[in-house]
């Protein structure tokens, strides 16, 4: 089984959206001066065929992949094959694709602008059900004591919750046991990055499960829809909606994984012991 990391490891000073602050500190009585770090939120303008698309608060690491994830989450993007060429620009905040387009969906991303509940920030155009995609039917399955292993490791290695306390993380882990992640400060961001990382790379999310931080709302349940990744897992809890869209979709949706428990909420099928 192997860990890939896509991005470049890097030492924290040269981490320009790592920001070191100066805090007070109180413990019961004792307040003492301390140095802490917090992340640096930017403004990514993602242009498309020249035109601006759109903009995302975001972390400005993998930029590319999380605007490759974005517009194929919203079905703008219809695939890596339909994608000519992705630039990012020297400050890191624009990313320029030259791609076929789904006229449709980028119509509706703009007509609709659905303030979605992961993170109070993040917009979609097709969560109100306007894409239709095919039923999931793949048999791709998984053990419960993979994904116990899987999540113990999701949360033990989450590098920047550890240096901030402040991001999300979302991981793919593949039938090979590849496994693929991406943090941000949104959780509907991390999705975007962690499933454009694996569009860049030519990986298949088709046989996959998608570990996510934090609860499992219908929007983050929509963008595992859109990229036909089977099984969704996260230590929290799932909203009705995003149940019933599980469900309606045929993808296993699996909430409160934690230890050797966890809720099948859907489709249960593909988690054989």
């Amino acid at each position: 089984m192997q860990y890939l990391h896509i991005r470049r490891r890097e030492k924290m000073d040269n981490r320009t959206y790592l920001k070191k602050i100066i805090i007070d500190k109180v413990n019961g009585e004792d307040i003492n001066e301390v140095e802490d770090i917090t992340i640096e939120e930017a403004r990514l303008n993602v242009f498309l065929n020249g035109e601006k698309a759109i903009s995302m608060m975001c972390i400005p690491i993998d930029q590319k992949a999380h605007a490759i994830g974005f517009l194929m989450s919203e079905n703008v993007i219809s695939s890596m094959d339909d994608v000519e060429e992705v630039n990012i620009s020297d400050d890191g905040l624009r990313v320029d694709i030259k791609a076929a387009v789904d006229e449709d969906s980028l119509t509706n991303l703009y007509k609709e602008k659905t303030l979605v509940s992961g993170c109070g920030g993040g917009v979609t155009g097709n969560i109100a059900g306007q894409v239709e995609v095919p039923f999931n039917q793949t048999r791709f399955v998984v053990s419960p004591d993979t994904i116990s292993t899987e999540v113990k490791k999701f949360y033990q290695e989450s590098e920047l919750y550890t240096l901030t306390g402040c991001v999300h993380k979302a991981m793919i882990y593949l039938e090979d046991g590849t496994t693929v992640t991406a943090e941000d400060i949104g959780r509907h961001n991390a999705i975007d990055k962690v499933v454009g990382k694996c569009k860049l790379n030519n990986l298949d999310t088709t046989k996959s499960v998608l570990f996510v931080s934090g609860r499992l709302s219908s929007e983050m349940v929509v963008k595992a829809v859109m990229h036909k990744v089977p099984i969704v897992v996260s230590r929290t809890a799932p909203t009705h909606l995003g149940v019933t869209t599980a469900h309606k979709h045929g993808l296993t949706l699996i909430g409160f994984a934690r230890g050797k428990k966890m809720n099948i909420y859907t489709h249960s099928g593909r988690v054989i012991g």
